[in-house]
Order: structure tokens, then C-alpha cells, then sequence
């Protein structure tokens, strides 16, 4: 019931950091019983850190944050909420259990309506409070002496309950549920998004194909969902890198990614987790990784990365647990991988708007690297993609032709640097089961896929790797082909 951090560092400190990181927005958990039983919201943060003997993360918070020992859980909510705002950070409250707990799993009595601890009436009751609670335009400082302080609250949306799992799941009891969570959020606070997850720990949405929520909230309805590296091992991604790539990218839309294609019945879709081991020292997270920044740049959704913390005070029995996927390290100081928060520029930014009078161009994304394209001097290199170069849209078994001029991408011979000149007879397609290789004949008549120069940054053509003669995939394949993945992402601003 305790934020994160607050043994290690003071709270402004770390809100300052979620902006110097480059993030806008963070997703902030609650438990329902914290709002709805008073043995749980009444307890101060001294006696919550008490109860579970963490004598040093609570000589670390008084340290740190003096004030917060005396204050309870409750209060101490609502004060992280406020310090974020004051650093304009957008807050989405997260319900994932009732019982403060760590999350997830099957028969956690947390996962589905009728739980030991998923009781829909207190669940719809701490839906409400929650939403209450936070309706107000501005409060009195929590933790500063001047109590006419105040301040505009920053919570854009509320969640409804996230990763529904275990035995009790139906989609019956989902819809009747997942619809008076929603009328009841938005009864209370009609200015939150309402976010709403799916079946099977947020990766399954796919049966709102057949049958919608009947009622979007005055546009207030947003869906969610998860996608992780996980139920896949590391030699499978090792060896069918292209294959798995194109499997779960094609699982991930049949089951939410769909939301939001179509004129008339589409939805936002809000993915609220995603994340690797920032030790990088995991392969299945390395490879689905790029696989995923793809599809998330091409769809151009908002997101939320797992995860921020870089440390817990308990977890599942551990004091001090040190959090792989954390933004931040153990310490709380500074990013634990600089190098994938690098990777993350082109997401971070609205790149598709509805309202823009802009006409739609392409823009070359190497999501291995994080850089795109750009044609410079003459030469075509990977670079930030603040510096991209504009394309037209892409047909298979046609030419990549610059936006704005009568010049295309050439091949100029395995191991050579592509160009661009006036010769548009170069006709690329793409090849390879990850739908990510781009691909066109040389001279010879041989298929040459594109690729970033092993010793600088230079865009060449190279022999396609993990993919025959055939076009087809290798069945399995020792190297790693993401070097050569190519995304063109859809862009009006």
C-alpha cells in the first residue's frame, strides 16, 4: 500500500526523475481494500512498514521523507498523486487486487469476480470511492505546512481491474461486470477515462469482435492490454526468431491490436504493460522486444512500461528485491539501461493525429537500434529519428520512393551502400515471416535485404539473414536477423 522508492529517495526527487527519463504519464496501483476497509486505509505508513518488520525501508522513507511516517496509506496515496502532478505527470489509477498483495497469480483469490478476495459489490464500492475521491479540481497539500496549497489534480483514468485470470473467468460475467465498473467510474468522475482490460492476464480482448460494451462513455471507454516475451523460452526465440515474430504480432491483433483498425468501431487502445530485463542478459526478452517496438510504432497507441521501481521493500517474502525490468536501478539514482530508453524515442511521440490536415508519409524505422533512416549528403544512414527522411507509402514488389521527390532507394550490391538517385526500377518487397525484411533483386537477379553496416551506421544490402533463396525462413537459424528488421511507420505531423 506503500509507494515504491520512498526508502531510497525523496518523493520529489523521483518524480523529477520519471520527467528527466522522458516519460509524461505513470500508472499507479491501489488495492480495493485500501479504500473500502478502514484495518487497511487507517493504517498509518509507520505501521504498515511495521507490521512487516521492514525496519530499514522505514529508516530509509524517514530519512528520505520525514513527514510520511505519521500519515496514513490512504493520505500517503493521495500525496504521491499530488507530487506528480505538481511535475505535470499524468496519473492513471491502477486496480490490480483487493488484497494488498504482490500480483499475479491463478488462484491468488484476487483474479476474477467471485474470488475469496473479488467480491464484485466491494470492488464496484471501491470503484466509486476511488473515483470520488480524486474528482476534486484541487485539495490541500498533504505534506506541506501551508494547507490553502493547491493543485489540479493529474488522474486522466482509472482502470478497472487488471489481468483477470484464474478458473473463474467467462465472458458472461466479464461483460456484466466490466460494464457497471465502468457506468459506476463514470457516474462518480464523467472526466476519467475508463480503462477497461481483457481475459487471460489482459491478453485477450478478442471477443469483443462479436459483441461490444454497449456503451463508449461519451468517448470516455478505453481498452488495455499486455504483451510480454513470457510462455515463449529463450532457444525457441533464439532459432525462429522471424517466425515468432510474426505469430505473436499476429496473436497480439487478433486479440487486441484489431481495436483499433476501422472507420466507424474503432477503440483507443491503451498498452499498459510491456517491458524487458534491462540487464540484457535475457534473449527472449532481446528478440520479442524489437519484434514488439515494430508493431507498437506502426499502430502508434499510448503505453505504459513495467516498470518504473527499481527495488521493493517486500516482495514475496524478499526485503529489498531488486527489480530487472525497473526503469531506474536499485538505488533509485539513475536509469538501469540508458540504451533502451534511447529505443523508445519514435513511441514516445504522436506521430499518427486525427486532426492533422497533414497528408500521411512513412517514416523508416530500425526498432533494433531505435534510429530511422535518413538520407544525408548523399548517403543513407541510420540516425535519431527527430532527423528522419520522409517516404511514400510502401508497395509490395515496388519502389521505395522519397516524399516530396522523384528519387528511390537503390541496391547497389551485397555489402554495398544503398542510394538514392532518379532509377526507380529497384521493386522491394517484403520478405520473411516478421513481415520486417525489405528486400529487392540485384543485378543478378539474387534477393538482397536491407541492413545496418556492422561498423557504422550506413544502410547497405546484405544477403537476408535466416531467410533462403526461396524468400521463405529457414526452419531454424543460429543468427540473429533483427539487424535487418524495417518498419514503415505511418506519420501526418
Amino acid at each position: 500500500m506503500i509507494a515504491e522508492g520512498l526508502e531510497k529517495q525523496p518523493l520529489d526527487y523521483i518524480a523529477k526523475h520519471i520527467v528527466s527519463t522522458g516519460f509524461n504519464c505513470v500508472r499507479f496501483t491501489w488495492p480495493t481494500y485500501m479504500f473500502t476497509r478502514p484495518e487497511y486505509g487507517n493504517t498509518t505508513v509507520s505501521q504498515s512498514l511495521d507490521n512487516f518488520n521492514l525496519s530499514a525501508a522505514k529508516a530509509g522513507s524517514t530519512k528520505n521523507n520525514p513527514r510520511i511516517q505519521n500519515i496514513t496509506v490512504v493520505e500517503l496515496h493521495k500525496a504521491v498523486v499530488e507530487e506528480l502532478g505538481k511535475n505535470n505527470i499524468m496519473v492513471v489509477l491502477d486496480n490490480h487486487v483487493s488484497l494488498p498483495n504482490w500480483c499475479c497469480g491463478d488462484d491468488d483469490g484476487n483474479g476474477f469476480f467471485g474470488d475469496v478476495n473479488f467480491d464484485p459489490t466491494e470492488w464496484l464500492q471501491g470503484l466509486a470511492t476511488v473515483a470520488r475521491t480524486y474528482k476534486e479540481v484541487c485539495f490541500g497539500s498533504i505534506l506541506s505546512l501551508n494547507l490553502k496549497n493547491t493543485l489540479k489534480l493529474q488522474v486522466v483514468g482509472m482502470s478497472l481491474r487488471n489481468e483477470l485470470r484464474g478458473n473463474r473467468q467467462n465472458e458472461a460475467d466479464w461483460y456484466k461486470y466490466m460494464q457497471q465498473g465502468a457506468d459506476t467510474i463514470h457516474k462518480e468522475n464523467p472526466d476519467l477515462l475508463v480503462i477497461v482490460s481483457g481475459l487471460s492476464y489482459d491478453t485477450n480482448l478478442g471477443f469483443l469482435k462479436s459483441n461490444r460494451l454497449h456503451s463508449n462513455l461519451n468517448n470516455k471507454l478505453v481498452y488495455e492490454a499486455h504483451w510480454y516475451s513470457f510462455g515463449i523460452s529463450v532457444d525457441e526465440w533464439a532459432a525462429k526468431t522471424n517466425h515468432l515474430c510474426g505469430l505473436v504480432t499476429k496473436r497480439a491483433r487478433d486479440n487486441y491490436l484489431f481495436l483499433t483498425s476501422g472507420e466507424n468501431n474503432s477503440f483507443p487502445l491503451f498498452l499498459s504493460e510491456f517491458g524487458v530485463n534491462n540487464k540484457g542478459d535475457n534473449e527472449a526478452d532481446n528478440r520479442y522486444i524489437t519484434c514488439i517496438l515494430a508493431a507498437a510504432a506502426e499502430v502508434d497507441f499510448d503505453w505504459a512500461l513495467w516498470t518504473l521501481q527499481g527495488s521493493y521493500m517486500l516482495r514475496e517474502g524478499t526485503i529489498n528485491l531488486d527489480e530487472l525490468y525497473g526503469v531506474v536501478d536499485l538505488n533509485w539514482e539513475r536509469p538501469r539501461n540508458p540504451a533502451f530508453l534511447y529505443r523508445l524515442y519514435l513511441l514516445r511521440r504522436i506521430n499518427q493525429d486525427f486532426k492533422s490536415p497533414n497528408p500521411t508519409y512513412y517514416l523508416m524505422y530500425h526498432p533494433q537500434s531505435g534510429e530511422c533512416v535518413q538520407l544525408t549528403n548523399n548517403d543513407i544512414v541510420l540516425a535519431h529519428c527527430k532527423n528522419a527522411s520522409r517516404w511514400d507509402q510502401h508497395q509490395d514488389d515496388g519502389p521505395i520512393k522519397l516524399a516530396g521527390s522523384p528519387q528511390c532507394l537503390g541496391v547497389a550490391g551485397e555489402g554495398a551502400a544503398t542510394r538514392a538517385s532518379d532509377d526507380c526500377s529497384n521493386k522491394w518487397k517484403s520478405v520473411s515471416s516478421s513481415g520486417l525484411h525489405i528486400a529487392a533483386q540485384d543485378g543478378n537477379g539474387k534477393y538482397l535485404c536491407l541492413d545496418k553496416s556492422a561498423s557504422h551506421s550506413t544502410l547497405v544490402t546484405n544477403k537476408c539473414v535466416c531467410v533462403g533463396d526461396d524468400l521463405a525462413d529457414f526452419p531454424t537459424c543460429g543468427d540473429n536477423p533483427q539487424v535487418q528488421w524495417f518498419k514503415f511507420v505511418p506519420a501526418n505531423v
